[in-house]
């Protein structure tokens, strides 16, 4: 049985605790690839760079932007331009996007480095796995940043591959003193990569082994459930094959009391669809 915070303290006011959100100038940029990472078998990191790069900003943990890939035959690279209501393109320059979360930015050194979890086909892992200095890569964003403050008793993170750089990100940014509980799904022990932080952090790591990513039953719930959670107030991130993430939020405010206004729950990826992101925060 998990033991988490009474729900109406909870509840309390905690202006402290309230997530503040930022909006950013939309810019879309044309980047090179400077140098790629194998960092376990279903995971490279590539450091973007170039002339481009100046004024990113990425302030928040779970950032996205938006990757636009070349295309595969002819190389060229269309990006839209922006616009009130997002961007427009020129008609039939529509490249293949998906949304990442940026690992690490170095405003310094103007990189910022994307880590691909390598699990399926699509055009995103054949780009990732064949990428070479000087490559081009297209990237937008992010539009806007959600700051998650660190004043809470304890904090939650759960994920699997896709959301690494988003866990890696927050527990580098939470102080020394605080506390973190983290479950992340990955393959098996090969696909663990180092977690540095200052935080006291529990770091649970979920083997899936033959069980398929997004599977009907979550590896990641099933651990959540085993998993004795520290008492006090905590804010908890999911980012997860998007079934997986609502069914993990649900445990969370049915069975465990959580305060659902404390709860950011993502579907970073839909099992059977392509570039889909889902909020499950309502």
């Amino acid at each position: 049985m998990n033991t988490t915070t009474d729900l109406a303290a909870a509840a309390a006011p905690h202006p402290e605790r309230t997530p503040q959100r930022v909006r950013h100038t939309l810019r879309f940029r044309r980047l090179t690839v400077q140098r790629t990472e194998r960092l376990t078998p279903h995971l490279i990191r590539i450091t973007l760079g170039g002339a481009e790069m100046d004024g990113f900003t990425s302030p928040g943990f779970d950032d996205h932007v938006k990757l636009f890939f070349p295309d595969p035959a002819t190389g060229r690279l269309a990006l839209p331009t922006a616009t009130p209501e997002g961007m427009a393109w020129p008609e039939g320059s529509r490249p293949v996007m998906r949304d990442y979360t940026p690992h690490h930015h170095d405003a310094d050194a103007g990189t910022l480095q994307i880590d691909f979890a390598l699990h399926d086909a699509g055009p995103a892992t054949a780009w990732a796995q064949r990428a070479e200095p000087g490559d081009l890569l297209g990237v937008g964003g992010p539009r806007g940043s959600f700051i998650v403050p660190t004043a809470f008793d304890w904090h939650l993170l759960v994920g699997d591959d896709t959301a690494l750089p988003a866990i890696a990100r927050r527990l580098q940014e939470l102080p020394a003193g605080a506390r973190a509980v983290v479950l992340a799904e990955v393959d098996g022990p090969d696909d663990e990569i180092a977690l540095p932080t200052a935080a006291q952090a529990r770091i649970v790591w979920v083997h899936r082994g033959r069980t398929p990513a997004g599977a009907s039953e979550p590896p990641l719930l099933a651990a959540l459930r085993e998993t004795l959670l520290p008492t006090g107030d905590f804010h908890a991130w999911i980012g997860c094959e998007s079934a997986a993430a609502k069914a993990l939020r649900a445990h969370l405010v049915n069975e465990c009391k959580a305060n659902p206004k404390w709860i950011r729950a993502s579907g970073y990826w839909r099992r059977g669809a392509a570039g889909t992101h889902d909020s499950h925060d309502g």
